[in-house]
């Protein structure tokens, strides 16, 4: 059986990214190990607590000898706009979470909405990565 391990996020610092999800959003750490004989690559994940089959790794926007450096502000620019990736998260109680995580300075792009799937918002991260918050209603 295949199973997801990881999604990736591109941040363009994973200082700053790591503060994010772990105090704002409430993640923990899974994995934060540098590699010095990858030039100190760092391999940076969090995930929900109690969630430990999925991580999500905050991934630095690399540059030269792995990609071009045009490519890198490109990567750089479609992060910052929110294009270069969505993360969907879900939760029993939209409302509750909204407030939970707005108090510890989350701001939200759009506010919990009844849709036909559910209550739904959305928030960025430092970066600019949309993320999308659903409490999912059952589909008929």
């Amino acid at each position: 059986m295949i199973r997801i391990s990881t999604t990736q996020l591109w941040v363009h610092d994973q200082d700053e990214a790591l503060a994010f999800w772990r105090d704002k959003v409430g993640f923990e750490v899974r994995e934060d190990v540098t590699v010095p004989e990858m030039g100190n690559f760092r391999w940076l994940s969090v995930a929900p607590p109690g969630q430990d089959d999925i991580a999500v790794v905050l991934m630095a926007i690399p540059g030269p000898p792995m990609i071009d450096a045009g490519t890198t502000d490109e990567i750089a620019k479609l992060t910052a706009k929110g294009f270069a990736g969505t993360l969907f998260l879900t939760t029993d109680d939209c409302m509750k979470a909204y407030e939970e995580i707005s108090a510890r300075g989350v701001e939200f792009t759009e506010k919990p909405t009844e849709q036909p799937y559910g209550i739904d918002c959305g928030f960025r991260d430092p970066s600019g990565n949309s993320i999308r918050l659903a409490q999912r209603s059952p589909m008929g």
